[in-house]
């Protein structure tokens, strides 16, 4: 019997595998066809609304982990601007600004964990 480290998803798990005896005949185990659960319909994704009556949500498009912000509450930005950096599946996104506007409110923190629609900041 051999033990093998085996990365899922960037989980380990140790696995033994056993040698086959090449004399040896196998039969095949009969199993039952797994049942498939029908499928749930998933929420609809709203627009950004406004907050509080004075400006626009920005939401992180998908789930990922926030690695720059390089706005702060009260800054200027034009349409285009860079206003967070989120990485998601190995890969560094960019959140632009969709407007002209000033920063009312950052929600979250370089380093924090995200969620596909949490908000990012506030846009006024």
């Amino acid at each position: 019997m051999k033990k093998y480290i085996v990365t899922v998803n960037g989980t380990k798990y140790e696995v033994a595998v056993e040698e086959a005896d090449p004399n040896a005949v196998y039969t095949p185990a009969k199993t039952e066809p797994a049942k498939a659960e029908p499928a749930k319909p998933e929420p609809a994704k709203e627009a950004p609304k406004p907050v509080s009556g004075d400006g626009e949500a920005i939401v992180c498009p998908m789930p990922g982990t926030i690695v720059k912000l390089p706005v702060k509450a009260g800054q200027e930005v034009k349409k285009g601007d860079l206003l967070c950096v989120f990485e998601a599946m190995k890969m560094e996104n960019e959140i632009l600004a969709p407007r002209d506007g000033v920063v009312k409110s950052v929600a979250l923190n370089e380093g924090a964990s995200v969620s596909s629609g949490d908000t990012v900041l506030v846009l006024g």
